[in-house]
């Protein structure tokens, strides 16, 4: 099975995570996904990003983060890029949470311009620091502009995990929807705002540039930090 496969669906590119297990975000997914977003500008309106039932992302692949210093700056590194890709893409950029979604599978609701996510017992947060990881600063910035101010620190610093409800207060996702209806509703919602054309990708360029310029200075040291530390 594909871990990414491609469809295009009445003009939205539907892009769906499914490796069988967390879906983790390996270099294969990171250029799968670029791949299936460079194509999306050419023949979409939008993309959906779909992940498997119960779950859009565990994280980086672990078997990258545990192979040394320069294996997770690497990976770190590419995954930066792609949620700045997807931060900026001129499309307009919706992802179905169907589940769990825990550090950079969260990043991923980070950067989509809309995010519905499946009631269940799910878990959707930055994990990170709970685990002995330092947060990096892409990520860190990232939160800071698309999380509640209420949930920020908590969310970031403290590695609160949310449910599908809580992570709708904390900003990770903008609703809910039944697990069975999700797919459904996220297609006609990409639908809606590829409609909004050009307009759309050069507005939130004028919203966005300020974060991704911080982002893209820091981004060298924030790594060289991650090869010296190991994150």
């Amino acid at each position: 099975m594909d871990k990414v496969s491609y469809e295009l669906r009445d003009g939205v590119a539907v892009i769906t995570l499914d490796d069988g297990k967390v879906n983790a975000i390996s270099h294969e997914t990171i250029a799968a996904l670029l791949a299936g977003l460079e194509r999306a500008e050419r023949e979409a309106g939008a993309v959906l990003l779909l992940g498997r039932p119960g779950r859009l992302s565990g994280g980086f692949d672990l078997t990258t983060m545990r192979s040394g210093p320069e294996q997770v700056r690497g990976l770190v590194e590419a995954g930066a890029r792609l949620m700045l890709r997807l931060y900026t893409y001129p499309r307009p950029v919706v992802v179905a949470c169907t589940g769990h979604a825990l550090a950079a599978g969260a990043i991923l609701l980070l950067v989509a311009d809309l995010r519905l996510g499946a009631l269940g017992d799910f878990k959707i947060g930055l994990n990170e620091v709970a685990i002995g990881l330092t947060l990096p600063v892409f990520a860190v910035e990232l939160a800071r502009e698309r999380l509640s101010k209420r949930h920020f620190t908590n969310a970031v610093t403290q590695a609160e995990i949310f449910d599908p409800d809580g992570a709708v207060d904390a900003g990770f996702l903008d609703r809910t929807e039944a697990a069975g209806a999700l797919p459904e509703a996220a297609l006609a919602e990409a639908k809606r705002l590829s409609a909004l054309g050009n307009a759309f990708g050069h507005t939130k360029h004028n919203e966005r540039w300020r974060a991704v310029k911080y982002i893209e200075d820091t981004l060298a040291e924030d790594m060289t930090r991650i090869a010296r530390v190991g994150a």
